[in-house]
């Protein structure tokens, strides 16, 4: 397996993300995704292989599928499943911070396309996003007026839970901040004992070279 490309999406943790990416036959691509605790993620995706004769990308044919992989922000795997070559994956984070999505084709069937190109059409949902609001009213026999209210409540919901996030990073953030004074502390503290020691040392040694000489 080539070495994974890492893209680090900027974003606000809630919401909907649409790109696509080409990968080649060991390729594997991963997206960095900050995300807060207990918050549900879907992702969508569908390929297309690069057809050399017509010089266009199709569809890609079913055989040729996905891996998809997820991780925490420490490590644990969260998401790890063979998909076809369009699929849906979805999974929701328990610790808040930098999820990583990884994807890669399973290279067997690339190797049909000697040298060929496969684009990845990829679309994040996050939150409330991930919804499906219309089908949430269907199932729940909800009027407009009380999806309205669902949504409203699930956007507020969302909000807390980003606000909540954003307390834990500033939390990570003062400890890594005092960590890092403490050490400079400690370290300047090391420096002014050894110039003591060393200037001690020097004059000792400068009153027994005068002594032996002596000069006193």
């Amino acid at each position: 397996m080539g070495r994974p490309a890492v893209l680090l999406l900027a974003l606000c943790a809630a919401g909907a993300r649409g790109l696509y990416f080409h990968i080649g036959e060991t390729e594997k691509r991963c997206f960095i995704e900050e995300i807060p605790d207990e918050t549900m993620v879907i992702g969508n995706y569908r390929t297309q292989m690069w057809d050399k004769q017509k010089e266009v990308f199709l569809p890609s044919t079913p055989g040729l599928g996905m891996h998809v992989e997820v991780k925490d922000p420490e490590g644990k795997v969260v998401l790890s499943r063979q998909y076809g070559s369009e699929g849906r994956f979805t999974f929701t984070s328990h610790t808040p911070g930098d999820h990583q999505i990884c994807l890669h084709s399973n290279s067997t069937r690339m190797a049909l396309f000697a040298g060929g190109r496969l684009r990845v059409h990829l679309d994040i949902q996050v939150g409330e996003h991930a919804n499906n609001y219309p089908e949430i009213a269907a199932k729940d026999k909800l009027t407009e007026l009380q999806l309205r209210a669902r949504q409203l409540l699930d956007q507020v919901e969302q909000i807390q839970k980003e606000q909540d996030y954003q307390r834990y990073r500033e939390e990570r953030f003062r400890l890594t901040s005092e960590s890092t004074n403490q050490r400079v502390l400690w370290w300047s503290i090391a420096q002014t004992a050894i110039l003591i020691l060393t200037g001690v040392w020097q004059m000792r040694h400068l009153k027994s070279f005068f002594e032996a000489k002596k000069l006193v």
